[in-house]
């Protein structure tokens, strides 16, 4: 293989490992699926656009989902409820008493917020934005508007059906998700009642998933360990999420500076858009950071500790939600101050869990603040061992996005596996070599 091979070897493997990003193994089904149900098509269409979040702990924080495409013609909406676009656009070849709610070719559509008149509003609609993660909370994981489109054209579907020309170019605007093509899909059935379901005249979809490589090019979140075992605790890797003075890395407060009572201090204000993340100088420069303290040993029991802080001074992580893999969940006994629920289970395998916050308890993690639980695992004999780091978690997501670990080899040792107790073969050997030849000179 020449040099030149080589290189298009590389390039090709950092390319395929950008897509398999979009992978998840911890919720490899999940993704978004907007549905375009047709409730009539005459010279003007009615239809029922929703959004659902089939993502298992995945969830869609403020400013919330901006929902774009752009129209195959010269298409207009007419009316609009449960949601409203940004941009009313040009309209001034449109004639007439009755102004058009957007003629734009790309519209971005927002939902509206929490309060809003019943008379605007459609079931699930209305949270701002706002998704939950399907095992946080399913009901509000679905949102949904109606609009009255005019202007279409009709096309051919795959199928040798006609109706209206299908969009293109869709987005949800939030980061890291990327959309499919709208595709025409069986009906949808709808239960009304008890006995009766009624179906749409045609319904679209789109599928939309989530990489974080397409995110952000550095992580959000770091782990560092401790445990009653060893004095050493293991902080987060230096410049896990970012290294301090770097050109790149986000503004930072190295000290809170004394405040009276009420004041606040100043930092950049939102006006409806994501505020730029402005958090405590650290060494890893993570706006989150998880720690995982191995806390008791018990005769059939063990006890872990866990605090995640929120090094962010500007924004308060709302219905937060925590994923942790270790191999020891599936004989969780006992948890404090969260929920819990398993979230792979293939036979006796159950080795990963989301834990997330108590309603109107701490359901909320505060700017600069933190949220902390305790739990009790049972020990099961057939692999419970606190060498080899093995009480410590595989991995840790925050949030839906990956943290970094420290490395296997600094976990905290037991005081009988450190380097200093124990001398290899191979050390034994070097040292017998080096000596060997001062023995000879004193015989």
């Amino acid at each position: 293989m020449d040099v030149d091979q080589l290189i298009l070897f590389v390039f090709v493997c950092c390319l395929s490992s950008r897509f398999a990003d979009a992978y998840d193994p911890v919720d490899p089904n999940g993704n978004i699926i907007i549905n375009w149900d047709f409730q009539s098509i005459e010279n003007v269409y009615t239809v029922m656009v929703s959004v659902h979040n089939h993502q298992l702990y995945r969830h869609i924080e403020q400013p919330g989902w901006r929902l774009s495409w752009r129209w195959a013609g010269n298409e207009i909406i007419w009316g609009m409820t449960g949601a409203e676009a940004t941009e009313q656009g040009d309209c001034h070849r449109i004639r007439g008493a009755t102004r058009p709610h957007c003629c734009e070719k790309q519209p971005v559509i927002v939902d509206l917020p929490p309060g809003t008149p019943y008379n605007n509003q459609v079931s699930s609609c209305c949270r701002g934005g706002v998704l939950s993660s399907l095992t946080q909370n399913n009901r509000t994981s679905t949102a949904a508007f109606q609009m009255v489109v005019g202007g279409f054209r009709r096309a051919t579907y795959h199928d040798g059906d006609r109706g209206p020309a299908l969009p293109s170019r869709f987005g949800v605007g939030v980061p890291g998700y990327s959309c499919s093509n709208a595709t025409k899909v069986n009906a949808t059935r709808s239960p009304i009642g008890r006995h009766r379901h009624v179906q749409s005249l045609l319904t679209w979809q789109v599928t939309c998933t989530y990489s974080q490589f397409m995110e952000a090019a550095s992580p959000t979140c770091c782990v560092s360990l401790s445990s009653f075992y060893n004095s050493t605790i293991v902080p987060c890797p230096r410049c896990s999420c970012g290294c301090p003075r770097s050109p790149t890395a986000p503004q930072c407060i190295r000290q809170n500076p004394p405040r009276t009572l009420g004041e606040k201090p100043e930092l950049p204000a939102g006006d409806g858009e994501a505020v730029a993340p402005v958090f405590r100088c650290t060494d890893h420069m993570c706006p989150v950071r998880v720690h995982w303290h191995v806390k008791i040993s018990y005769r059939e029991y063990w006890r872990v500790k866990v605090t995640i802080t929120n090094y962010n001074q500007v924004k308060n992580y709302s219905d937060w939600n925590l994923v942790v893999q270790h191999p020891n969940l599936r004989s969780l006994t006992q948890l404090f101050s969260f929920n819990y629920q398993p979230l792979i289970e293939y036979g006796t395998l159950n080795d990963t869990g989301m834990f997330w916050g108590i309603q109107y308890y701490n359901e909320m993690m505060l700017q600069d603040g933190n949220v902390q639980t305790e739990m009790i695992l049972k020990k099961d004999k057939s692999d419970f061992t606190f060498s080899g780091g093995w009480a410590f978690p595989r991995r840790v997501y925050f949030d839906g996005h990956e943290c970094v670990m420290p490395p296997p080899d600094q976990y905290p040792l037991l005081p009988n596996g450190g380097p200093d107790s124990r001398v290899s073969a191979a050390q034994l050997i070097a040292s017998s070599c080096f000596l060997l030849p001062f023995i000879f000179l004193i015989v």
